[in-house]
Order: structure tokens, then sequence, then C-alpha cells
């Protein structure tokens, strides 16, 4: 018994919906999806048309609330035990996506990763999303494994009664996955790391995707303040404490202030380099985190 849930925002997800109601009766189990509107004003016709099937339900915010909460929302109203989360802008790559999920149901796993990937995208501008998305984020199990706790919530299987526990946090933030990543680790919950990815076409233009990647660096450092995020859990926070320890931040400050331009220049452009991308963000995560 599965229910899958998906928040939505101005999407239409009527293709998704229906691969899985697809694969879930191909599967034989007993399911149900929910979508949840937060506040849409584009897609509801088409989406609303999706009632037609007695597998779907769909819950309405009436004011945007983003992801994490609407996710929230979504897990009391599920029915089962077993909460699939999807997001809205995702595909399913292969015809056995629900199946492979199925099989993983009497698991004494809490939380089960299916991982993620990406189409290949030649438009200049989703360059940098794109870059990312391929290059860090799209990983096999083999390699995620190695960093357990690290989960990128767009695809996962998860125990209700865990994911009420981790998803702790309400507001409408940027870049809460690294909380709720932690927030696994802290609670000390079992990740295990299966290959079953989902297709993410969301891509954000370059400029956009900047702009969210330091919002991101507001959000880390706002929950390490408020003790709800580790010092030194991710990559950009080791490599600052690496810095501070060698008594060079700033040096590296004034050196990266000096070419904040060029980096900026380079990561609108056809070929950005995820270097200078992570030197722009350990820049930007120094800056704040002096202000703060």
């Amino acid at each position: 018994m599965l229910s899958i849930l998906i928040p939505t925002y101005n999407t239409d997800i009527t293709d998704l919906v229906q691969s899985i109601c697809e694969q879930a009766h191909r599967a034989k189990i007993t399911f149900e999806v929910i979508f949840c509107e937060d506040a849409s004003y584009l897609y509801t016709e088409q989406n609303v048309q999706l009632l037609g099937n007695t597998s779907v339900k769909r819950l309405i915010n009436a004011t945007n609330l983003g992801r994490t909460a609407t996710r929230t929302n979504l897990a009391h109203n599920a029915t089962y035990s077993w909460l699939l989360f999807l997001d809205a802008d995702v595909a399913l790559p292969s015809i056995s996506f629900i199946e492979n999920y199925v099989s993983h149901l009497n698991s004494s796993h809490d939380i089960i990763h299916g991982g993620i990937s990406y189409a290949i995208d030649n438009n200049d501008d989703f360059t940098l999303r794109s870059t990312y998305g391929t290059q860090r984020e799209t990983q096999l199990a083999k390699k995620r494994c190695k960093t357990p706790y690290f989960i990128i919530s767009q695809n996962i299987l998860v125990k209700k009664e865990a994911f009420l526990k981790l998803n702790i946090i309400a507001s409408n933030r940027y870049g809460l996955d690294n909380i709720f990543s932690y927030q696994i680790l802290k609670q000390g919950y079992d990740v295990q790391h299966i290959d079953n990815p989902v297709i993410h076409h969301g891509l954000e233009k370059n400029d956009v995707f900047l702009k969210k990647s330091i919002q991101a660096i507001e959000t880390l450092i706002y929950y390490e303040e408020k003790g709800l995020m580790a010092q030194d859990f991710t990559r950009l926070q080791k490599s600052y404490l690496t810095l501070k320890k060698n008594k060079v931040v700033l040096i590296f400050k004034v050196i990266i202030s000096k070419s904040l331009k060029y980096i900026e220049k380079n990561l609108m452009s056809k070929k950005p380099s995820l270097l200078l991308f992570d030197l722009y963000r350990l820049h930007h995560y120094i800056t704040l985190k002096e202000n703060a």
C-alpha cells in the first residue's frame, strides 16, 4: 500500500500522474495519488481532470506555503504508511519505476532514495543549472552511499512516521534539502540508495539559479543560528572551516572579491565552471556569515 504525493505550483502534472497510475496498476498494488495545488493559478483546469480517476485526490492551499509545508499537509492526508514524494516537474524514465519502489515496501530502511537524472539541454540560458545537475546531482547509488544522509527530496520513498518527524521546517525557503538531510543524520534514520531516478525537467535560467543558490546559503546560515543545522555538515561549511583553521579566510575573500565580475560572467556563459561556482558560493557564505 502506497501513497504517492505531489506538491505542485503552476505546473501541468497530467502526464506524470497518468504514468504513475498506469505503472501502479501494472504493479497490482493498493495506492493513492494525492496532489496539492499550492495556491496555483495556472494549469488548474488541466490538473482537475485527473480527479476522474478514483485513485487520485486533490488538496488546495489557499495561500502559497512552499514545497516543504505542502509536503507536510500531503503527509497528514495520506492514507498509507509508505509515502512516495515526487516533485511536479519530473518524469518517469522507466516503465518499472513504481514497481522498483514497491519491491522495497517491506524494507527495514526508513528512507529509500532513487536519485535524479537530467535530459540533455543545449539551451544556453540553462547551462549553469544543467551542468550542476548532471555533474553534481546525477549520481549512481554506489556513489550516493558514500554520503548516505544527503538526499534530493524530489524522489524519495519514506515511512510516514519518519517523514513527519524529519520535515520540521514549515517556512517557504530555498535550500531546505540540506536541513532535511541533516535531520536524517541527527535523528538516526536509515537511508537506502537505489538506482531508480526521475528525470528533472524544471530547470531554472542561469541568473535565477545563481540567485537561488545564494538564497540556499542564507537558509543554511539561518538554521545554523537556530541550532537546527550543524556547522560542518555540508561541503560548503567544511570548506569554510578549512580556510578558518588555516587562517586564510581574509586572504581568500580579498582574492575572490576582485574576481567576482569575471566569475559571474563565466557562470552565465555556455561553459560555466563548477569550481568557480563553488568559490563564488563560498565567498558569499563567508560574507553572509560575517554579517549574520
